[in-house]
């Protein structure tokens, strides 16, 4: 790994053999730029890679142009680390999935991107309303992908679908749905989810949300889809 940041990670597999240990200022290297998204599970690793050509002679300007130490999110490889590999023409095959077991420099990765890598490769999109980058299909409103951050703020803002009393049959069918509610965004909206209900029979589940909401009357609620299961919010 070269460097990465909140959106991007760089990996090398190579560098130009040398002979009499010095390179040539017209050789480069090939980096594989990976994307990444921050999500409040943590961050996704993207399953795709964009190649760019490197000047070996400018590599370390490029990776603190990219990875600038004044970003938060910013990493990057010990210099002398990359300059070993550079002049002993370091070179290994590069794997279809890359993964804690086969990065050379593990240790100098953030936490919980070598908790990332652990996971399998996601495809990522652009937020429709803020463009940051987010999992396919984790977010959508109104056919429109949308980060978890501007998700929660447009469905479960209070201009959201909120629902007072029981459900109907017809309700059901309509409820918003996503990949999972997330409380420390819920709370910035003035939520709170009150039931979690999972792997039951869907008559068994809708009966149980409405006996909440009917023994809760008068005060908005909204019954939300998520992976596996139905999830009730309540305005706090």
């Amino acid at each position: 790994m070269l460097g990465g940041n909140a959106t991007t990670l760089a990996v090398v597999n190579g560098f130009p053999p040398v002979a009499s240990g010095q390179g040539s200022d017209a050789e480069s290297i090939t980096a594989r730029l990976i994307p990444l998204a921050w999500t409040p599970l943590g961050i996704a690793v993207g399953d795709t890679r964009q190649e760019v050509g490197i000047p070996l002679s400018g590599l370390f300007d490029w990776m603190d142009r990219t990875f600038p130490p004044e970003d938060e999110h910013a990493f990057v490889a010990p210099v002398r680390d990359v300059e070993l590999l550079a002049r002993i023409g370091w070179n290994a095959g590069l794997p279809e999935r890359i993964d804690e077991s086969n990065v050379v420099n593990v240790e100098d990765l953030p936490e919980e991107l070598v908790e990332a890598l652990g996971e399998p490769p996601a495809t990522l999109v652009q937020c429709a309303a803020c463009r940051r980058l987010c999992v396919l299909d984790d977010f959508v409103w109104k056919e429109k992908q949308l980060c978890a951050w501007d998700y929660h703020a447009q469905v479960f803002g209070k201009r959201g679908p909120w629902h007072d009393g029981a459900y109907e049959e017809r309700h059901f069918a309509t409820l918003p749905s996503c990949a999972y509610v997330a409380p420390p965004l819920l709370a910035e909206r003035g939520a709170e989810a009150v039931l979690t209900v999972n792997a039951v029979a869907e008559s068994v589940a809708a009966a149980i949300v409405n006996a909440l909401l009917e023994g809760d009357p008068g005060r908005p609620h909204m019954a939300v889809r998520t992976q596996g299961g139905l999830t009730v919010l309540r305005e706090a």
